[in-house]
């Protein structure tokens, strides 16, 4: 891309967009723009300056899979160990007492999980991102919770973001459209994967839902119906 094509796209002159290459001068806001005008995520600018490649899913077995799907503390304890936490955080964040964390432990290391050394440190045996079996105990799990909580109350903007969209779409368009929701989903895990070092209080929980089925909205199925008879 040229710099007058770039300039273009962030609405700025050719002389602007020269002056902030060689001033480095970028916002991060600005520095997205950029990386949306190639068609590039920040994430891919980072494993690119890093020269890294993306971060491969780490599969557990599925006898995992059913012991932490059997115990939601088990499961819970399980992520936040994943996500950097230490055995002294998350024994706060779960409210548990030593006794009880101690069986947790336990259990991750008989689940050959984790393992843990006499200072109480915690030694993985799995790293971000897990990739869950689409019909396994943990997605299972999942799918209930996020039905019942995750879409309750309204979206209010923020670090929120709530978007609906219906169309009718060629096979070709809608294997387009599964391939750009598995590349968000991979930028997802990458930037997880960046920030599980970070200390706890520069980080928030996120979740985020991507769907893609065959569907008609109810309201139109009736006419769809007549239509055809």
């Amino acid at each position: 891309m040229t710099y007058h094509k770039l300039g273009r796209a962030l609405g700025l002159s050719e002389s602007s967009v020269k002056r902030l290459f060689s001033d480095e001068s970028f916002t991060l806001v600005r520095l997205e723009r950029v990386c949306a005008a190639i068609d590039m995520s920040v994430a891919d600018l980072v494993r690119m300056a890093s020269g890294t490649r993306a971060a491969q899913s780490y599969t557990l077995s599925l006898e995992q899979e059913r012991t932490l799907a059997s115990d939601a503390s088990l499961l819970a304890l399980f992520y936040l160990l994943l996500n950097g936490r230490s055995v002294e955080a998350a024994e706060r964040r779960l409210g548990l007492n030593p006794r009880a964390m101690r069986a947790l432990l336990e259990r991750l290391v008989e689940a050959q999980l984790i393992g843990v050394d006499a200072r109480r440190r915690v030694h993985l045996h799995a790293r971000l991102p897990i990739a869950w079996r689409p019909d396994g105990p943990v997605r299972k799990l999942y799918e209930r919770q996020v039905r019942a909580e995750f879409l309750q109350g309204s979206f209010t903007g923020g670090n929120e973001a709530l978007s609906f969209h219906s169309a009718e779409l060629s096979p070709a368009s809608v294997r387009i459209l599964l391939k750009k929701i598995d590349k968000l989903a991979a930028d997802f895990a990458d930037l997880a994967a960046l920030d599980v070092q970070l200390p706890t209080r520069e980080k928030t929980s996120v979740a985020l839902l991507l769907a893609c089925r065959p569907w008609v909205f109810s309201m139109f199925s009736a006419y769809r119906a007549k239509a055809a008879a």
